[in-house]
């Protein structure tokens, strides 16, 4: 007796549309995260620069500034971040909103914070 095997057409139709909506998503929230990924990485490099540590406000946001010109980061400006010193230290934070449109009326909103203080 013989049995067929495989997959369906339906079966092939539906894995293929939630496949096409995983793919969907990621491709939106994916670049989202990597540019937070990148401010970041621009303040811990901006606090953890030695030449920064008696410079005035303005001078560590210039430095921040051509960080982010260079790694071209466009949620967020320099006038966002909040630069104060703690123990000596430089500590500079940040907080935005991103929203995300999937399609129609449907948006996913993401909420980004960070310190160059924080592990």
């Amino acid at each position: 007796m013989k049995f067929q095997r495989g997959v369906s057409l339906n079966g092939l139709l539906i894995g293929a549309v939630i496949f096409a909506l995983v793919a969907l998503l990621a491709m939106k929230v994916l670049p989202e995260y990597i540019e937070y990924g990148k401010v970041v990485k621009a303040i811990k490099a901006a606090s953890g620069d030695g030449s920064l540590k008696e410079a005035s406000v303005a001078q560590v946001r210039n430095s921040i500034q051509k960080r982010i010109e260079i790694d071209d980061i466009k949620s967020i400006e320099v006038k966002d971040f909040e630069i104060t010193k703690e123990g000596g230290e430089l500590v500079i934070s940040f907080a935005y909103t991103r929203k995300v449109k999937l399609f129609s009326n449907i948006s996913l909103v993401f909420d980004f914070e960070g310190s160059s203080n924080k592990q």
